[in-house]
């Protein structure tokens, strides 16, 4: 599984401009075949963050995601807002810990 964390800071003038098209892209990115999960929440210290936390299949999945017209936009609109983004990519497994669950 891909793992890929990212975020953008917004400033309070651009905020809503930049909360609207995070939403839209994350509900188009999780039609996407490969995507497992993908959501978008309000840093707790910072209201101004949007951190994105996303799950893909694979490497193909990635490959065919970044490419795409609508995550290019996506980047391309909010970076015009003068939002600072961020992101990272992980390769990774799922491991099993008993006893974390209630």
């Amino acid at each position: 599984m891909i793992l890929i964390t990212g975020s953008i800071v917004a400033s309070a003038a651009t905020l809503e401009a930049v909360r609207t098209p995070s939403l839209a892209h994350i509900r188009r990115s999780r039609t996407e075949d490969g995507c497992l999960h993908h959501a978008v929440h309000v840093d707790a210290e910072n209201p101004l963050r949007l951190v994105f936390v996303e799950h893909l299949r694979d490497k193909a999945a990635v490959l065919k995601h970044f490419p795409d017209a609508g995550a290019r936009g996506f980047i391309g609109a909010v970076r015009k807002l003068g939002a600072a983004t961020t992101i990272e990519i992980f390769e990774s497994s799922e491991i099993g810990v008993s006893g974390l669950s209630s």
